[in-house]
């Protein structure tokens, strides 16, 4: 559901889904997250990767790790679909 959330609300607001063009940024503040611009796929590393790290609880933390590994296997298909190096 979090894979298909995050490219739904990208092409909501307009997102691309990949431009090599755009390059992941580390965010900083929360201004920084609402106004840079972005891609869907950026989000992934920006953000979403990075989730885990923030659970507070040890049942939210594994269920975040076991959500980590499943996006990081997405990314790796849509890389070797598409010729997208990864970003990390």
């Amino acid at each position: 559901i979090g894979i298909a959330r995050a490219f739904a609300y990208g092409g909501h607001t307009g997102q691309e889904i990949y431009d090599p063009q755009i390059s992941v940024k580390e965010i900083k503040t929360h201004d920084d997250y609402r106004h840079h611009k972005s891609t869907t796929i950026n989000h992934f590393y920006e953000k979403l990767l990075k989730l885990a790290s923030s659970m507070n609880t040890r049942t939210g933390k594994q269920e975040a790790i076991r959500r980590t590994k499943y996006m990081r296997d997405f990314l790796s298909e849509f890389q070797m679909e598409t010729d997208v190096k990864d970003e990390c």
